[in-house]
């Protein structure tokens, strides 16, 4: 029984927040309501909204598309991402540390479900930059062709799609008689960012800023010049698969909203994390889904839905009416917009890692902070390497699928916690109160869950190998490692 016991070994709220303050442990706190919105919105708009919303209107051969009815998968999951951005306000304000929702979990669920929900993230923020990082590649190579130039193929191409073009491999350089191909300026742009994010958060912080304003300006402008080219015909019919493809479409844009609850992960470099934070992360999310209902309204009225699966779907529909100056514009905001969501990821993951390792369920390591740029430089550079390594090789869809299962599992376990944290300490202060609990968390885990069957069996069988790997590495270091399983071996019994 131990053992078992071991596995729901609950860390309190006062002790995650009183270790987090221990000497070289703690982060500089810069970051303002302003930073947290701006974060967030960078987090938020890139590759969901620039590139795979054609796949979400168009379907693909592992899935149905929405059609025009994409505004209402749009509307779906912006409103089971407020269900869950509610939960994660609540946490943010009651444990203001870095984290997240594994933090959030080892507080309610226990150590196993905190740690599983630590290894999701890791699919939300390092495998999910994987996807963008690559996306970023393909707009970066449209943007050039804009002036002329061609990309070598072979230095901006997956795997896969190597493998399935003999030309392509055929005129590679080969080493030892091995073709050389990988996606260069994939792994060019995460090293960049992650030599940005090594030197401190403020000025991180300060260069999101910037791109959030340029990303809102293109989209601001792709809606105001595309709405004069809108044709009533192109919504008909609006729902051309019915509930099953408003699903799927629902499923694929989720993609498009992760990213809010990066938000979460700056929590001990904010100057007010209780009042800030919920405010970052609910503005962020509510912004974002106005500004892409209006970009998929125009979007499927310009273009007939089945034209739009392309890896460029906005500079495809401002081509197809002739507008080829605007369709460059749109893939150089496509390249602004995707940098920004790779900073945020980028910076969201070692603070991930950072966290686990403080609890002793990773190595110390990833626990070290730079003595001068207070940043977590460790943990930077490994999922530096880690992103470029999957970029270099993987293509978009594989990584988008396994990245959007991973995070809707956290968000379900966070909605869960909520329940589960309000009934265990009802009297603690919580600085922001998530309405209508029970209802809201359970609206929440009901529209993830939704939102998971939309997603195709393949990525299921991913999430599922995952897992397990996960469990392995749990139980092998982890589970005997953990600081709180030194102080009590067999761990509290849940009340």
């Amino acid at each position: 029984m131990g053992f078992f016991r071991s596995l729901g070994r609950i860390k309190s709220i006062d002790a995650i927040v009183a270790e987090s303050q221990g000497a070289g442990r703690s982060l500089k706190r810069v970051l303002g309501p302003v930073d947290l919105i701006a974060l967030g919105i960078g987090g938020i708009i890139g590759a969901g909204i620039f590139a795979l919303v054609g796949t979400a209107a168009a379907g693909d051969a592992a899935r149905l598309g929405a059609g025009p009815a994409l505004m209402v998968s749009f509307l779906i999951t912006g409103v089971a991402c407020a269900f869950t951005a509610l939960c994660y306000a609540e946490f943010a304000s009651v444990v203001p540390i870095s984290g997240s929702a594994y933090t959030y979990s080892y507080a309610t669920l226990g150590e196993l479900a905190a740690w599983i929900i630590g290894w999701d993230l890791v699919l939300e923020y390092a495998v999910g930059n994987v996807a963008v990082a690559v996306s970023w590649s393909g707009y970066f190579c449209e943007f050039l062709r804009g002036f002329g130039l061609e990309f070598p193929r072979w230095l901006a191409v997956d795997l896969r799609t190597a493998l399935a073009s003999p030309d392509l491999l055929a005129s590679a350089p080969h080493v030892l008689g091995v073709p050389v191909v990988f996606n260069l300026p994939a792994v060019f742009i995460v090293g960049a960012l992650t030599a940005l994010l090594f030197v401190g958060i403020k000025e991180s912080a300060r260069f999101n800023a910037v791109m959030v304003g340029i990303k809102l300006v293109v989209l601001a402008v792709f809606v105001a010049v595309g709405a004069f080219y809108v044709k009533p015909e192109h919504y008909t019919p609006f729902a051309p698969n019915g509930w099953g493809g408003i699903q799927a479409g629902a499923a694929v844009v989720f993609f498009a909203f992760i990213g809010f609850d990066a938000v979460s992960t700056t929590s001990e470099e904010c100057r007010n994390p209780k009042r800030d934070l919920p405010i970052g992360i609910l503005g962020s999310l509510a912004v974002c889904t106005v500004v892409y209902i209006a970009v998929a309204a125009v979007l499927t009225g310009m273009v007939s839905y089945r034209e739009l699966n392309s890896a460029e779907p906005l500079s495809v529909a401002m081509r197809s009416v002739d507008l080829p100056a605007v369709a460059g514009f749109v893939a150089f905001g496509s390249i602004v917009a995707h940098t920004a969501v790779l900073l945020v990821f980028q910076l969201g993951q070692p603070r991930i890692l950072f966290a686990m390792s403080r609890d002793g369920l990773l190595p110390r390591f990833f626990g070290r902070v730079h003595p001068r740029f207070k940043t977590p430089h460790v943990a930077t550079v490994v999922t530096g390497l880690f992103v470029a390594s999957g970029a270099a090789l993987a293509s978009l869809e594989e990584m988008a699928d396994l990245c959007s299962i991973g995070t809707l599992s956290a968000f379900v376990l966070v909605c869960a916690g909520v329940i589960i944290s309000r009934h265990r300490e009802p009297d603690r202060p919580r600085p922001f109160r998530a309405p209508w609990v029970p209802w809201v968390p359970l609206a929440g885990i009901g529209a993830c869950l939704y939102l998971m069957l939309g997603l195709p069996w393949a990525a299921w069988i991913r999430f599922g190998a995952w897992l397990v790997i996960g469990a392995g590495i749990y139980l092998a270091y982890g589970r005997k490692r953990s600081h709180l399983a030194r102080q009590i071996p067999d761990g509290p019994r849940p009340s």
